[in-house]
Formats: C-alpha cells, structure tokens, sequence
C-alpha cells in the first residue's frame, strides 16, 4: 500500500459524517416542525394579513377590495365611537394599572412576613387571577354588583338606598376596573419573589441607623422592586389596552357606550358589521398605540429601575 492510500484511509469519512449531520438535522426539524407550523399558521400568516385587510374593504365573504388608507381616514374623521372607545380605555387603563400594581404590592409586602399558614393565604390571593378571566366569574360579579345583588343587599343593612351600578354610567365602569383590580394575583407573585430576594442586611442595617418602617420601605423596598414594578407595569398597560371580556359579559359597553373598551369596539366592527378591514385598521392603530407607550416606558426606566447588578 502507497503512502497516498495510507494517508487516504486514515482520513474521515467525509461524506458518512455529512449525512449523518443531515440526519440530525432533519429529526430536529421534523420534532419541531408542529410549532413552527403552529406559529405561520395561527400567528405569522394571519398577522401579516390582517396588515393587508386594513388598507382594504371586506366582509368576510367577498374579495377584498383595496381601498388605501380610507380605512384609517374614516377612523380618525367620521367614526364617533372609534374616539368614545379609545377614552373609555385609556380612563379603565389609567385608573386600573396604579390601583392593581399598589393593591398587588401591599398584599405581597403583607405576605412577605413569616407566620404560620402563610402559603395558604398566597394560594387564596392567586386564585383570582386563575378565575378571573371565565365566564362564571364574570356573570358571578354581574349579578353581585346588579340591583338586587349582595353589594345593594350590604348597602341596605346600612339604611342606603340600592344603585343600579351596571346601569348607571357613571359608575358602570369602575365595577368593571374593580373586577380587573381584583385579579391581582399574577402581579402580587412577581412582587412577593423580588422582596424574598432583597438582601436582609439592608433593613438591618436601616433599624440600626433609626428607620421606621415607611422609610425602609420607601428607601429599601420600593427602590430594590424597581424592576418588578417595571414589569408589571408593561404587561399591565398592554393587557388594559386590549381589555375585551369583561364589557362584552357584563355590560356589553353599556350603558350609554360608558363601557365600550376598545377592543369589544372592535370585535362589533369585524362580527356585528362585517366590516374586516376596518377592524383590521383598528387592530394595527392599538399595536402602533401599545408598542408606543411600552416604548416609552423602557425609555423611562433607566432613570427609576434599579438592578442589583448594576451595584458591580
């Protein structure tokens, strides 16, 4: 044997190696291929082509017709309840988010301490923000806060006349922010974790130096949960602006169009109407909206968010 077919056995077998990597590579694809179907299917696809429907006018069944940007014209200058709806959410989102993110932060600085049954309590306060969101619960809190429900029955043990709350538009809509308040639990966790992971030392070191207990909380507490509030802060303002279920159960944004959230506006354009492209527009004018104000909002948060890394 030659020294060329020496050196030419000892080399590897280039084109056994190439199709076992090939091999690997198609499993690896077939194993996900269902979510990356999943994801053209359901989301990618339709995303881009709720784009294409919103310089269009459709109805579901016809071709759609390209219209431009009418759609967005028609919004802006000749759709009356576009702006009444657009109020409405941005009146839910600016009082709901504040009293969500307190309520959840004074619950979880609550559950924070070490007594006994303490992870009963956590499960209780959860448990909301599991059911919050279904069909019981909001015909459950409809007929609480309807005229002949238990709040009008409490009010009358006190001598107050009953308050048809889901009728009257000037508080039909706090019912429905109350019930987004009550459904705190997700927040409360992220808050609960970040105070376990605030190092004692501070508050030791605090009560040394005299500090009660608002100023350790003010000056150690909310500082070092900077980043949670943060967070919470964004999911809060992209889940206040698509709100939806909560009019559509209840009040169905009534009365007098005082409930009508953006989103239930929406959904009566598309199913109501039959009028595709227009939602369409709608739904993309709310995206420009959220990714706006979610913007804005990291844009803002090297100034108050606070990580513990950056003390390194």
């Amino acid at each position: 044997m030659g020294k060329e077919q020496i050196k030419r056995s000892l080399e590897p077998n280039r084109t056994g190696i190439h199709k076992r990597e090939w091999k690997n590579m198609l499993a690896g694809y077939a194993f996900i291929s269902p979510v990356i179907i999943g994801l053209l299917v359901f989301t990618a696809i339709p995303f881009f082509y709720s784009l294409f429907l919103a310089f269009t006018d459709f109805d579901g069944l016809n071709t759609p017709q390209w219209t431009g940007v009418r759609n967005f014209v028609t919004m802006f200058t000749d759709d009356d309840k576009f702006w009444i709806s657009l109020k409405v959410t941005f009146r839910f989102a600016i009082i709901q988010i504040p009293l969500k993110l307190g309520f959840a932060l004074l619950v979880a600085v609550l559950l924070s301490k070490a007594v006994g049954g303490i992870g009963a309590y956590r499960i209780a306060f959860y448990i909301p923000s599991v059911l919050g969101g279904s069909v019981a619960i909001a015909m459950t809190w409809k007929t609480l806060w309807g005229k002949e429900g238990a709040i009008n029955s409490i009010l009358g043990v006190f001598g107050l006349e009953p308050v048809n709350w889901l009728k009257n538009p000037s508080t039909a809509l706090y019912v429905l922010i109350l019930l987004g308040v009550w459904q705190f639990g997700s927040s409360m966790l992220i808050f609960l974790a970040g105070i376990k992971e605030i190092p004692q030392t501070y508050y030791e070191a605090a009560i040394m130096d005299g500090a009660g207990a608002w100023k350790r909380f003010t000056k150690i507490t909310l500082p070092m949960l900077s980043s949670c509030i943060f967070f919470n802060l964004v999911n809060g303002i992209i889940g206040s602006l698509q709100a939806f279920n909560s009019a559509y159960l209840i009040t169905e944004g009534g009365p007098m169009n005082s409930t009508l959230y953006y989103g239930l506006n929406l959904y009566t354009q598309a199913f109501s109407y039959r009028k595709f492209g227009y939602a369409s527009a709608m739904a993309w004018f709310m995206l420009v909206i959220i990714a706006l104000l979610t913007a804005l909002v990291f844009r803002s948060s090297s100034g108050w968010v606070y990580y513990q890394d950056d003390q390194d």
